[in-house]
């Protein structure tokens, strides 16, 4: 489902979409009629395509058993694997959106809201707006400093560093926390060579959407979750450094229940 919502921005970059599943070729068809699929969904009911791509589930039994690890494969026009993107857990999973962050950062979700900050302009994106639990994505935030301005990396010695720090939450995890290559900047005044961004720049935020018992007995229809924070930094241009800044972040996710409707009782898996 979330797939089909995401193939036009695929499509957009000419990327073809196809999935390959375990299930049967009549699981498929009711699958792909109930939510209205209109890329290819492959059978590969021995698991052959699956073992040949090494992302068989070995640890799957029972009616699971032969299902891979959930994921994507982005292979060009020559047929080469150029990436991928696996999780090791069925449960946990990148949503496409998420992918096309990671692929091409420009076009995260356009879910973007201005943000007032002294001495720099802030935007906030996401790689999704709904989501479900276990759910990987991308949280942004989206750096404009003017001309001869710089923040400090947070490899820096003896300065204050940018530092996007996200609260705790028994609704989310986080995960991996990106910023971009700093460039090495040296400084006349005081003859130091220092780590800095300028110009634009985006900070990521990985999070994992809970899917504990009681987060998701929570659930109900579906809630709003809000993931809050800070960001803070230390302009400086040619001339000065301001005042330490400190300006609060915060991203909506709507959750919606996982999709637990299974195919008529005389096509399931036995």
């Amino acid at each position: 489902m979330e797939l089909q919502e995401a193939s036009q921005r695929f499509e957009k970059r000419g990327i073809k979409l196809a999935a390959i599943s375990y299930d049967s070729p009549a699981i498929l068809k009711d699958f792909s009629g109930r939510h209205k699929i209109q890329y290819p969904l492959l059978a590969d009911e021995d698991s052959m395509i699956i073992r040949t791509f090494e992302v068989l589930n070995t640890e799957a039994t029972g009616i699971t058993k032969g299902m891979a690890h959930p994921g994507f494969f982005y292979i060009d026009n020559a047929g080469v694997i150029r990436d991928k993107f696996f999780e090791v857990n069925y449960l946990d999973r990148f949503t496409p959106n998420d992918v096309i962050v990671k692929m091409f950062p420009e076009l995260a979700e356009e879910v973007k809201q201005n943000v007032e900050a002294p001495h720099l302009q802030l935007s906030l994106a996401q790689s999704d707006r709904v989501v479900v639990p276990g759910n990987h994505i991308s949280l942004i935030a989206e750096i404009q400093l003017p001309p001869d301005t710089h923040v400090y990396s947070p490899e820096v010695k003896g300065y204050k560093p940018i530092q996007l720090a996200l609260q705790p939450s028994p609704e989310i995890q986080l995960a991996s926390l990106t910023y971009p290559n700093a460039k090495v900047l040296y400084l006349e005044a005081i003859k130091e060579h220092v780590p800095v961004f300028e110009g634009k720049f985006r900070i990521i935020q990985e999070i994992t959407v809970s899917r504990s018992k009681e987060f998701i007995g929570s659930l109900g229809s579906g809630k709003t979750i809000a993931v809050t924070g800070e960001l803070k930094y230390q302009a400086c241009d040619k001339t000065i450094c301001y005042i330490p800044a400190s300006v609060p972040v915060k991203w909506e996710l709507q959750v919606t229940p996982l999709d637990r409707q299974r195919s008529p009782e005389a096509i399931q898996h036995k």
